[in-house]
């Protein structure tokens, strides 16, 4: 069992009779979360697949975006574009990222193993328990 500590981040999502809208709440912000229309939902929001990949996408721009800046290297603009596939053996995620501005091939090397270090991606691909507990 894994010792328990302070949690790092907290979030709350409440889901309603409104098929099937769910309001998530962390830190000071809110996302609406939904399904599409040919699941039954409204599509008022992404779905938590979306919400996934969104995740690993902005943490990858902004891990890269950190390492850049250090650098001093001239990047204007990161693109990640993901695409998520159900296999037979599971689940892939593909990460093609696009750079916009002066690198050279040693550098775009370096940039792919930064990206592998984001915590989102590190989260994904490491070990990971969630417990759950219910309430009335």
């Amino acid at each position: 069992m894994i010792a328990k500590k302070e949690p790092v981040l907290t979030a709350t999502s409440t889901t309603s009779r409104a098929k099937y809208q769910t309001l998530v709440h962390s830190r000071n912000h809110t996302v609406i979360v939904d399904e599409p229309h040919d699941k039954g939902g409204e599509d008022t929001g992404m779905d938590p697949f979306g919400l996934l990949l969104a995740s690993l996408g902005s943490c990858t721009g902004i891990t890269l975006r950190m390492y850049i800046d250090r650098k001093m290297w001239v990047v204007d603009e990161i693109i990640v574009d993901l695409e998520l596939f159900k296999t037979d053996l599971g689940t892939l995620i593909e990460r093609k990222i696009t750079f916009k501005g002066e690198l050279i091939q040693e550098q775009l090397e370096r940039l792919v193993e930064i990206a592998n270090l984001c915590p989102i991606h590190k989260i994904l691909c490491g070990d990971i328990d969630i417990k759950t507990t219910a309430f009335i």
